[in-house]
């Protein structure tokens, strides 16, 4: 059996200094519909894109709650999280 691919939430910094959280099962290609300007409406016109965090989770449903939380968190908490990323 071949092994599931896993659930990504990532984090885009949009080039007038905004963040995009979003959920995809492929990080690659989901960025690449980004920057071909065929990804979410709110990243459209805002590029340059630069993916600066990004979560792998195992199920659909933890993915989609995580993306959730990052989404409700302030800019500044989002922040710490990109900060705490590159600390690794």
């Amino acid at each position: 059996m071949k092994p599931e691919k896993p659930h990504y939430v990532y984090l885009l910094r949009c080039g007038d200094g905004t963040y995009y959280c979003g959920y995809t099962r492929d990080l690659t290609a989901r960025i690449a519909a980004h920057e071909a300007g065929k990804g979410a409406r709110y990243t459209r016109g805002r590029g340059p894109l630069e993916l600066v965090y990004s979560e792998a989770l195992p199920d659909r449903s933890s993915a989609l709650r995580r993306e959730a939380e990052i989404k409700r968190q302030p800019r500044k908490e989002k922040i710490a999280l990109i900060g705490m990323s590159h600390d690794r």
